[in-house]
């Protein structure tokens, strides 16, 4: 059932996300929309869009929330793979993803402040002046 659900759920997702998904959508609004004469523009001519639209909408809010997570699942393999294959990486980043918000703001915190010494190391060399602090010690501040 998964894999029914997941195959279906990608192909959706690549019909509804390309041109012809697109074509077709504007196809049905567009046929919709001359018919409305013919139905005297009545309640249940709007009745039409309207039902359908809600139906169509809530659906694909569940593929695309399952193509979502399969995507973001993946992506999250693939940087824990380079994380680990890179030497000078920090092992505590694998499960980013599973960390409180004040945690994650104090990693942020430290790689502004990593930025913010890359700036300004960046303007120190454009002026000439090649002294470095020290990327680690910025760090060890910000982790305090």
């Amino acid at each position: 059932m998964h894999e029914l659900f997941r195959t279906f759920s990608q192909r959706t997702s690549g019909l509804t996300g390309s041109p012809l998904g697109f074509g077709i959508a504007v196809a049905v609004v567009v046929v919709w929309a001359l018919t409305g004469p013919v139905f005297g523009y009545s309640d249940s001519w709007q009745l039409v869009i309207n039902t359908g639209t809600t139906i169509v909408t809530f659906l694909m809010v569940f593929l695309i929330q399952n193509t979502q997570n399969r995507d973001t699942r993946a992506v999250h393999l693939k940087l824990d793979e380079l994380l680990r294959a890179v030497r000078d990486a920090r092992n505590s980043m694998l499960d980013l993803e599973n960390l409180t918000d004040d945690e994650l703001d104090r990693l942020q915190a430290e790689f502004s402040a990593l930025r913010e010494h890359a700036q300004e190391e960046a303007k120190r060399r454009a002026l000439g002046d090649d002294r470095r602090a020290g990327g680690r010690r910025i760090v060890d501040k910000v982790q305090e």
